[in-house]
């Protein structure tokens, strides 16, 4: 399970017109911490930044699923529904949870979430599927863990 943090980094970009500009950029990243976050978001972006930058902004936020697809080059939220029936009652309750998709298109990341929310029992209606600001996301994986680590 991910513990997601989104940092927001800014710095100056050139643009086409070989004007700079300030931006704010938002990423993902996953970490224990937001100090670990904060280390992990200037490690991973540093290759791609030429000049200072700094980490703006650090908040916590809460994705039940996340679901990737390396051709995506996009992110959306999907706010689902999960209907359950309480048995004392008799009335359904329904629980809202956000879930992260990477696809190339609105239909795409639609088709996904259904695709793999099929693979389960629980029933469930997609409230909304919004595109995100968001530029990368970088989950923790093993590779990263050693680039993070000190050389011995």
């Amino acid at each position: 399970m991910y513990n997601w943090f989104e940092c927001k980094v800014r710095y100056e970009k050139l643009l086409e017109n070989g004007m700079q500009k300030t931006v704010t950029e938002p990423y993902l990243v996953d970490a224990l911490s937001f100090t670990e976050a904060e280390a992990r978001i200037i490690e991973e972006i540093k290759p791609f930044i030429s000049g200072e930058f700094t980490v703006s902004d650090i908040k916590r936020v809460k994705y039940a699923e996340s679901f990737f697809n390396e051709t995506g080059d996009r992110y959306y939220k999907a706010k689902l529904y999960f209907i359950t029936l309480d048995e004392k009652s008799g009335s359904e309750k329904k629980t809202a949870v956000n879930m992260l998709v990477q696809a190339s298109a609105l239909k795409e990341a639609v088709e996904t979430v259904e695709k793999e929310m099929g693979r389960g029992m629980i029933d469930y209606t997609i409230a909304a599927v919004t595109e995100t600001a968001l530029m990368d996301v970088y989950p923790y994986s093993a590779e990263s863990a050693k680039n993070s680590k000190p050389q011995e």
